[in-house]
């Protein structure tokens, strides 16, 4: 397993692939924004302070955070209603399309804090097929930061942890996978390389990663961004 960010071509063997969904394989970060922006204004939260903590993060531990004193399953619904309804600017990242046409169906999966319900609806909108199983948030008791979401996300693949590649653009989805004991691949779509730490690998996007399938691994060829010069 790699241990510290690399910038040099790298061949990383696996036997299963987690991808975050927003800010990975789509683009959704107007919607997002407008949509706890509206939830915000709706139960008097400081709207960029529910759009900083909703990034990588379940809605209802991000309710829970907020307000603390609400139903957060009702507020989950409420919200829920709100993103589902807001598709407006959704667009698919560089790289994905060709990314996972190389990949075996059965060998990779979406791992996102997202709903069911949402997911489903942003990645058929954004015209990625969609797995027949996916990790979302009603499936663990436990988000990102937390491993659990990758350690099921694995379990669903019938693969090892350590086998897995996890691709996320957050802090906490990178810190999850890292604990979980996957490799992280982390893209800069969404944060700077400097919050993103817990990664093995930096990526600008998707492109150009090749794949290659030897017996029952994949090799993902890639070459990685150089890590952020340390400050002293």
């Amino acid at each position: 397993m790699p241990s510290s960010i690399s910038s040099s071509p790298v061949r990383i063997r696996c036997k299963g692939i987690l991808f975050d969904m927003d800010g990975i394989l789509i683009s959704s970060i107007t919607s997002v924004d407008r949509s706890w922006t509206q939830w915000a204004h709706l139960r008097g939260v400081d709207p960029a302070l529910a759009r900083k903590t909703a990034h990588g993060r379940r809605a209802i531990e991000t309710i829970a955070k907020l307000r603390p004193d609400l139903e957060s399953e009702k507020e989950l619904k409420v919200i829920e209603d709100i993103e589902v309804a807001d598709n407006e600017g959704l667009t698919v990242l560089p790289g994905v399309l060709d990314l996972l046409a190389a990949l075996p169906a059965n060998r990779w999966t979406v791992v996102t804090s997202a709903t069911e319900r949402l997911a489903r609806i942003r990645l058929a909108a954004g015209g990625i097929p969609v797995p027949e199983r996916l990790v979302t948030a009603e499936h663990v008791t436990r988000g990102k930061p937390h491993p659990e979401p990758f350690l099921t996300g694995a379990a669903l693949l019938g693969a090892a942890p350590e086998e897995c590649v996890v691709f996320e653009d957050s802090s906490p989805g990178a810190k999850a996978g890292r604990t979980a004991g996957c490799t992280v691949v982390a893209t800069t779509f969404s944060l700077s390389a400097e919050f993103l730490g817990a990664a093995h690998y930096l990526l600008r996007d998707l492109t150009g990663i090749r794949v290659e399938i030897a017996g029952d691994q994949i090799v993902l060829n890639l070459t990685p961004l150089a890590a952020p010069a340390s400050k002293t």
